[in-house]
């Protein structure tokens, strides 16, 4: 009788979660530009970082809400299309900001985005829709759009919570099929409470503090979560001071259960990468137990942390996969046993 190999063990995406579990994989960091010298640094930036670290560790979002001179929308969309599909964009990670469902521009854009860039557009960005209703529309007119340009690809859309009535469906919007992410607009909320919210609600301390921005924060994670879908974690717009930036990214991460977040000044991106990165002693022991567990078909294992035995089994390896899979987004260094059993193209 011939002996044969035992097969592989299954990947942990594969071995560890059903179908629809996973969260996508996306960088941590999403970086907002709007006027042409700003994108075209943003993707710059973004090709310098994913040489050292190995892999895209931020988004750029190419703004044609904010970015694009009323009356010059659809010039300002073409010129994001021809950055999108352009040598710049190196690992076809770079998505645009549409104007609102509702808005003139909205169809014109979004068709010019398809038609041009729509194999390479990491994703489609949706601002202020009031809710799901906005949602739904703009999902089907996203979908027929790419039909009439004949692209067979679902461009992922991602959405941009900041109104009352978003934030009422926001278990509705994450559920969504379409849906990938969301992210909380915090200017805009707080803006529509009409001076309820006093100005240090949009402060990069005080949009910790206040109940009313706090309890959009959470309701937005925990949709997201419950529907596995990625909450996006909103601006601090006081971009020079780095202290505070990473202050409010170590909350966000660690205490509001956001996994990505928005810079809006390149000074921004590295800072963000790192408050999201888990740390190397975490990332140490979570290669340790995943590759113990792989070589167990996945069956519980015994590992000692800190002097002590501990047990671990499917629900611990779901989260220390979390850990080794953020760490591999963020560009930390992994053991070389993990990144072969884990992150090659073969174990992938």
């Amino acid at each position: 009788m011939t002996n044969r190999p035992a097969p592989a063990a299954p990947h942990p995406a594969q071995a560890l979660f059903e179908a629809g579990e996973a969260l996508p994989a996306l960088p941590v960091c999403d970086h907002y530009a709007g006027v042409e010298p700003r994108m075209r640094k943003s993707l710059a930036l973004q090709a310098e970082l994913g040489e050292r670290h190995g892999t895209a560790v931020f988004d750029a979002t190419l703004d044609a809400e904010d970015g694009a001179p009323v009356g010059g929308e659809q010039e300002h969309a073409a010129l994001i299309a021809e950055l999108v599909d352009s040598p710049l964009n190196r690992y076809d990670r770079v998505g645009a900001r549409v104007h609102p469902v509702g808005h003139a521009a909205f169809d014109t854009e979004v068709r010019t985005l398809l038609a041009r860039c729509g194999q390479r557009l990491a994703y489609l960005m949706v601002p202020k829709p009031r809710s799901l209703t906005d949602v739904e529309l703009a999902c089907r007119r996203i979908d027929a759009l790419a039909a009439e340009v004949g692209l067979a690809r679902r461009v992922p859309v991602h959405v941009l919570v900041e109104t009352h009535g978003a934030l009422r469906d926001v278990w509705q919007i994450a559920a969504h099929p379409r849906i990938e992410s969301l992210s909380f607009g915090l200017m805009d909320f707080v803006s529509a409470h009409r001076g309820a919210i006093p100005s240090a609600g949009m402060s990069a301390t005080g949009q910790f503090s206040h109940p009313l921005v706090l309890r959009a924060k959470a309701e937005i994670a925990a949709a997201c979560h419950a529907a596995a879908k990625t909450p996006s974690h909103c601006v601090v717009t006081e971009f020079n001071d780095l202290q505070a930036l990473r202050a409010a990214a170590g909350k966000a991460a660690r205490e509001l259960g956001y996994t990505r977040m928005w810079s809006i000044h390149p000074n921004q991106i590295e800072p963000i990468i790192e408050a999201f990165a888990p740390d190397e002693e975490e990332v140490a022991t979570a290669a340790e137990i995943l590759l113990a567990a792989q070589a167990a078909g996945w069956g519980p294992v015994r590992h000692r942390t800190r002097g002590s035995d501990t047990l671990h089994d499917r629900a611990s390896y779901r989260y220390y996969w979390h850990v080794l899979d953020r760490a591999h987004r963020t560009g930390r260094a992994l053991p070389d046993t993990a990144v072969q059993a884990f992150f090659t193209e073969t174990t992938a």
